[in-house]
């Protein structure tokens, strides 16, 4: 029986197996954006903000009932899939975009000064939104086009597909 540990690498998870690296020294690292085939989806040009569930981005504060909830009803979260604010008329509610260096969102809010090419995506903390993020121009690709429903149910659904699917390809190979 061989015991030697096989690395579980993006390449080998693609072609559904996995590869022994132990001559190959480790693997190399690679981003969300370099796994995944984005060319396939449109895209758009936007500038992206940050913003949190707190007094500074929305005015409500801990207790509030309102606090943490978004336009669509859905509890703000940053996840796989997270919760970011667009302009319905651009992006409905329930459009998916990749977002680079941020990785998914799932259009769920509003926002006064969202107009246009402006989205506002979900951090935790201010100091989040400040050191990961500030302000960018960046490039979205536009995955799905949201139907303008969201709920609970369905931004789940989306979180526990993805990493389900990862998690049982790695142990069933």
């Amino acid at each position: 029986m061989d015991n030697s540990k096989q690395e579980i690498t993006v390449d080998n998870l693609e072609q559904g197996s996995t590869a022994d690296n132990s001559e190959q020294g480790k693997a190399e690292e690679v981003s969300l954006e370099q796994a995944i085939d984005l060319s396939k989806y449109p895209t758009a040009k936007v500038i992206a903000t940050g913003y949190t569930a707190g007094a500074e981005s929305t005015g409500k504060r801990p207790g509030d009932p309102a606090y943490g909830i978004t336009y669509s009803g859905v509890k703000v979260r940053r996840d796989l899939y997270s919760t970011i604010a667009a302009d319905l008329k651009i992006f409905p509610i329930g459009t998916i975009l990749f977002i680079q260096g941020y990785g998914y969102g799932v259009v769920a809010d509003t926002g006064g000064a969202i107009k246009g090419n402006k989205i506002d995506l979900y951090f935790e903390t201010v100091r989040d939104v400040y050191e990961d993020w500030g302000m960018k121009e960046v490039t979205v690709y536009i995955v799905e086009r949201g139907t303008g429903k969201l709920t609970e149910e369905m931004l789940t659904v989306l979180n526990e597909q993805e990493s389900m699917q990862v998690f049982r390809q790695q142990y069933t190979d």
